[in-house]
């Protein structure tokens, strides 16, 4: 009887996994679909570039309302419920924004397209918040190790995903709506996996003020700025390593599209995987990712050889890759009996850096580019004005890693520091 039970108990907590590892996979579709299509809906539709890029604003902005929400009032949810509902938003949203071209005509589609985003972005919301506190509540022998593998499922996914559609639009650009259609099979899987498994139990705050006594503890804060800059050191990177090969280095957009967000997905990915591996003492392995990555925004920004650039773009995804997932690790270390909270707060900071620091880089660029005062330094380095915005705004890109190699060096300290005065007690 036992070992039935305990084959039970196995079996679900596979299928959980499997659910989990979908999950994110599906969220590396979310925040790479529209990006992916930004020059398709503007040939086909006459869609500006400022509504193309407010899809990616909605994105982040409705993951991080859903972050928020369930930061403070996550005890007022159903847990197991809202993890079978998140799939199925997935669905419905892919599929209002496939059959958006069919509801509206013209530019008109771009409202089918905005409530196709604002739906599968929350579900993209709620699987940040859950799924690494669901992965994190199932038996493992190792589970820094864990956590590192089933975010490194998303960077693998953002490779598939993006070598997928580029051969896909290759082909069947006019037909851009069946790409979503062929997605939509991730969240099905998703959805019949989480139906036929039992969610492990997660602590919640009991009410808000639980949350709110939470947000009193300053370690908490450390927490949030540390995933805060890795967040932004990541996807800053991530939404514009394209277009800064193209634009800045002169180098051709299939290339740029290749070489920029798939070879950044596929080292980003090779750094989980590894960690997940062999991994061990996650905050030294921060503490230099962090300096990894300071080094490669300098050498992508300052070098003036394209294809050191283009290499130093591909390997900020080796030093970043840890940064999201190590610091959730930390978190959880730190708050082990916040349960969800903890989560949705570091998806929080994490998705607010994900949203300031691309943007800080659109705004400088933007700025430089469109002013007659840096023309004499344009001139003079052989560069057009929208080749020095590029390098500016990507140049100024590089204080996130820089500032997190202070926050995790001091995350590093105090580690160092503990552990020595716990040895120091055992030997009294």
């Amino acid at each position: 009887m036992m070992e039935q039970v305990e084959t039970q108990t196995r079996r679900n907590a596979a299928r959980v996994r499997y659910a989990c590892y979908t999950a994110n996979i599906t969220m590396s579709i979310v925040g790479n679909l529209s990006p992916l299509l930004f020059l398709t809906f503007r040939d086909l539709y006459g869609i500006s570039f400022t509504l193309l890029g407010t899809l990616v604003a909605v994105n982040f902005a409705t993951q991080l309302m859903i972050d928020l929400i369930f930061s403070f009032f996550s005890h007022k949810f159903n847990i197991q419920k809202t993890v079978q509902l998140m799939p199925i938003l997935s669905l419905v949203g892919f599929l209002l924004y496939a059959v958006s071209p069919f509801l509206f005509q013209g530019s008109t589609v771009y409202v089918g397209l905005l409530i196709g985003t604002v739906i599968f972005s929350a579900s993209s919301g709620l699987a940040e918040v859950l799924i690494s506190p669901i992965f994190a509540a199932l038996p493992s022998d190792n589970p820094d190790r864990d956590m590192s593998k089933l975010h490194s499922v998303y960077a693998w996914g953002v490779v598939g995903v993006v070598l997928f559609a580029t051969l896909f639009l290759l082909f069947f650009r006019e037909f851009w709506y069946v790409l979503p259609l062929i997605f939509l099979l991730l969240p099905a899987v998703c959805t019949v996996l989480f139906f036929s498994a039992k969610i492990p139990e997660m602590e919640t705050p009991k009410k808000t003020s639980g949350a709110l006594k939470l947000l009193k503890n300053g370690k908490l804060w450390t927490c949030v700025l540390a995933i805060f800059l890795g967040g932004a050191a990541e996807c800053t990177m991530a939404q514009w390593a394209s277009g800064y090969i193209e634009g800045a280095l002169g180098i051709d957009k299939v290339w740029g599209d290749v070489f920029g967000v798939a070879m950044f997905g596929l080292t980003l990915g090779l750094g989980r995987t590894l960690y997940a591996k062999f991994g061990r003492n996650i905050r030294k392995v921060l503490f230099f990712c962090a300096i990894g990555a300071a080094g490669c925004y300098l050498t992508a920004a300052l070098v003036p050889v394209p294809v050191v650039g283009l290499i130093a773009c591909a390997l900020t995804g080796l030093c970043t890759s840890m940064m999201w997932p190590g610091s959730l690790v930390i978190a959880s270390e730190k708050f082990p009996e916040s349960g969800v909270f903890i989560y949705a707060m570091m998806a929080a900071g994490g998705d607010l850096g994900a949203a300031l620091g691309p943007q800080l880089v659109g705004a400088i660029a933007d700025g430089v580019a469109g002013s007659a005062t840096f023309a004499p330094l344009a001139e003079t380095l052989a560069l057009s004005l929208e080749q020095l915005g590029l390098k500016v705004g990507l140049l100024c890109g590089g204080i996130f890693p820089l500032l997190a190699i202070l926050i995790f060096g001091l995350h590093l300290h105090v580690h160092n520091k503990d552990n020595r005065a716990s040895l120091l007690s055992k030997k009294m």
